[in-house]
């Protein structure tokens, strides 16, 4: 299985600000895409360890802006796993348009107990499909 993958986002203009410049706050949700695709092509699905009092929060994202992606470019964004460890994932995303590097980016989750909020180790099927 990948622990990769490339996911193609076209900029619309509800994600530009003023300048046709894209929004800043929008990476993340590119980023967010990007997680999103690699989990599913691997196997795992989030929402389904909601029934099982488990959930993935963001704890820390820490995003480099380097370019502007604008109104219509056509961008790449490329998602990898950077980390697993007992309680935690960290990935890094680089958005890109064309082999130009825009934004560079590494968020990292915590897997946590739905009922407390507190943290709990990722569950072993979950690790073993990213390591895989």
């Amino acid at each position: 299985m990948k622990k990769s993958n490339e996911l193609r986002i076209r900029v619309y203009y509800e994600d530009t600000d003023c300048g046709n410049v894209v929004y800043y706050a929008n990476y993340l949700r590119y980023m967010e895409r990007g997680r999103t695709e690699l989990l599913r092509e691997l196997g795992v699905d989030f929402s389904s360890y909601h029934e099982k009092d488990t959930v993935f929060s963001v704890i820390e994202a820490n995003v480099k802006y380097k370019q502007p992606a604008r109104y219509n470019d056509l961008l790449t964004v490329v998602t990898n796993i950077k980390e697993v460890s007992g309680a935690s994932l960290i990935f890094e995303t680089q958005v890109r348009r064309g082999e130009t590097l825009l934004v560079y980016g590494e968020v990292k989750l915590a897997c946590v107990k739905l009922s407390t909020g507190m943290p709990k180790r990722i569950p072993g099927e979950i690790v073993s499909a990213l390591k895989s």
